[in-house]
């Protein structure tokens, strides 16, 4: 008789009781336990990550495997000491997909619609219609076409907006513009009217959203961060509302998180914030995606959707 393979979860900041129920319903035959499952570090073979400590998984020999319990990879690779041999896996989860397409969706038409000025308006007891553009009018820019990206610009194609991507690959999306490198770069800002960011981060990409392309953008144009803290040049943000070129912004990760209660984002009339809530990773679909990709690795198959450090996603 063999004995179950060990998988560690290690997340830090997350509530751990319903994804140890949905391993415990699918699981049977997964040997769960919780970080830091002192005096097992030799008996664990895979792990289910999000903003573990720097130094973790130097820990455990026999790891096989390391999951990312979000979309993003970027506090995995960024530990200098996580073992090179052990491949990192992106976590590619239908519900979280779904979440994504909705809180894009929501943010874009809020701004379409201008529903922050109609909210400014319902406070100071003001009647004046608004009539924008219809959706086949406004122009949607989105930064990153992963999985994430495309199906956000399927959403949005479908609600009638013209919709244009960047990436670092060319990508062939139908009905989508798509482009590459700087000049791709300048040519989305200048086109989007409200420009939807959901790249990962790595080098090239931190400090994409700074001053530079704000200038490039159409005067009052919106802004939604749903990618990482670390491509927005906060100070550029602020400055470019301040002075009308940047109309709103939705922010939904940040530099440092949780946000301060003293940052000065909290406070500003021209920025939405939410608590990094997009597209939260659901236990109850997650579960099921991890397992079978490493059920697989188990029999033999190679594993799915591993990141090339190279390139940081």
């Amino acid at each position: 008789m063999t004995s179950r393979p060990a998988l560690l979860f290690a997340c830090t900041g997350v509530d751990d009781a319903p994804w140890l129920a949905a391993f415990a319903a699918q699981a049977p035959d997964i040997d769960v336990h919780r970080w830091p499952a002192r005096g097992r570090e030799a008996d664990i073979a895979y792990a289910l990550a999000w903003n573990a400590p720097a130094g973790t998984w130097a820990r455990f020999p026999a790891l096989k495997a390391i999951f990312s319990l979000g979309a993003g990879v970027d506090t995995i690779l960024a530990d200098p000491k996580l073992p090179r041999h052990v491949p990192v896996v992106r976590m590619i989860d239908p519900g979280l997909v779904t979440g994504m397409r909705e809180y894009v969706a929501l943010h874009v038409l809020r701004h379409h619609r201008q529903f922050d000025e109609l909210a400014r308006q319902q406070a100071e007891h003001e009647w004046n219609p608004l009539t924008p553009p219809l959706a086949a009018g406004r122009t949607v820019g989105i930064l990153g076409l992963g999985q994430l990206g495309t199906a956000c610009a399927e959403t949005l194609l479908s609600l009638g907006f013209r919709v244009c991507g960047w990436s670092r690959t060319p990508h062939d999306l139908p009905g989508v513009e798509t482009f590459t490198g700087p000049e791709g770069l300048a040519e989305i800002a200048r086109r989007s009217e409200i420009l939807v960011n959901l790249l990962p981060l790595t080098p090239e990409t931190a400090d994409i959203l700074d001053a530079n392309l704000f200038d490039l953008m159409p005067k009052g144009a919106a802004i939604v961060n749903a990618g990482r803290g670390g491509h927005l040049v906060e100070e550029d943000l602020l400055a470019a509302i301040w002075r009308g070129q940047i109309g709103a912004a939705t922010l939904d990760v940040f530099r440092t998180e949780p946000l301060p209660p003293e940052h000065v984002f909290w406070d500003e009339p021209g920025i939405t914030i939410t608590p990094h809530n997009a597209a939260p990773t659901r236990p109850e679909t997650a579960v099921a995606t991890l397992l079978a990709n490493l059920r697989g690795f188990i029999a033999g198959a190679p594993l799915s959707d591993v990141v090339d450090r190279a390139l940081g996603y």
